[in-house]
């Protein structure tokens, strides 16, 4: 598992790096990754956004960006690369998981994808996605670990994940112990068909829910166990001002999903989960990042 260090972020996210003839020349060896960037007034983290989508290089490449009807330059920034967007646009939306539906009606890959305007993609990461879906069977879901960065790229924490286990990581996708992250998830447009749209009526747990169905739909998820991206944190991400709303609304999708309602039930499925959970982290190595979790907080950590 590769490890990055802050520099190695700000400079890959810093200007572009990418080859013109690779992004407008698609070569079809490789599945087409299709992502949406939903955006409104992230102005000072957009372009490294778009650039860590952009200098990925990657061969056969989608992007499309969805925009709010931002007021802080941010439709200066995307026209300056809409030369290798295959659609943008900029106008009033009815919220994220709105501008995120509509975008991905756009799309017209085999993997979908979407990348919020605050975080970015680390080097390599749609190569290695892309790899699994173009060699591995019966893959519906990719996933994997994440860094967390502050509003310059520094790296603050970090979130490791494990393989997923079906029958009891399902359960505890729906009852707790088991989730996986948004920017270092990727999905096959099939299974997005087969489950259905994002939901708009959630505000910040729209992707939960997402996954909750996939599992629910017996996908095939693999896990991938190398760092793909940096989910940023700030004073106006929604990670922090929307907790209290997360937590309600992840109360919504538990109580929607759940086939019993005995709180016994749900604590065995719990238990079980973290269960599976601790021993995957146990055999990956994981002993020292555990620790940092357990001791130095649950949001980040200080290298």
């Amino acid at each position: 598992m590769r490890q990055f260090t802050s520099d190695e972020i700000r400079d890959f996210v810093s200007m572009p790096r990418f080859d013109e003839q690779k992004l407008l020349c698609k070569d079809e060896s490789w599945p087409k990754i299709s992502i949406v960037t939903p955006s409104y007034n992230q102005g000072q983290f957009l372009e490294r956004t778009i650039l860590s989508v952009l200098n990925q290089n990657y061969p056969n490449l989608e992007y499309i960006i969805m925009d709010g009807g931002s007021t802080d330059g941010s439709v200066e920034i995307i026209r300056k690369y809409e030369r290798y967007l295959a659609h943008w646009t900029s106008g009033r939306d009815e919220g994220q998981a709105d501008a995120i539906r509509k975008g991905f009606r756009l799309c017209t890959g085999r993997v979908f994808a979407y990348l919020n305007s605050d975080d970015v993609y680390l080097p390599g990461a749609l190569h290695q996605v892309g790899r699994v879906f173009q060699v591995k069977q019966g893959v519906d879901v990719v996933y994997g670990n994440k860094y967390l960065t502050d509003e310059k790229d520094d790296i603050i924490g970090e979130r490791r994940f494990t393989p997923y286990v079906p029958i009891i990581s399902r359960a505890g996708f729906i009852y707790g112990g088991f989730g996986i992250s948004q920017p270092a998830s990727f999905w096959t447009r099939k299974l997005y068909d087969e489950v259905g749209e994002v939901d708009p009526a959630f505000i910040h747990c729209m992707d939960t829910d997402l996954f909750v169905r996939f599992a629910v739909r017996s996908a095939g998820f693999r896990f991938l166990r190398e760092y793909l991206c940096g989910a940023r944190i700030h004073r106006e991400s929604k990670t922090s001002t929307l907790r209290s709303v997360a937590k309600a609304e992840g109360r919504v999708i538990r109580m929607k999903y759940r086939r019993r309602k005995s709180r016994l039930f749900a604590f065995f499925c719990l238990t079980c989960a973290r269960a599976i959970r601790l021993a995957g982290h146990l055999f990956q190595g994981d002993a020292i990042y555990l620790f940092k979790r357990q001791f130095t907080g649950d949001v980040t950590w200080v290298p």
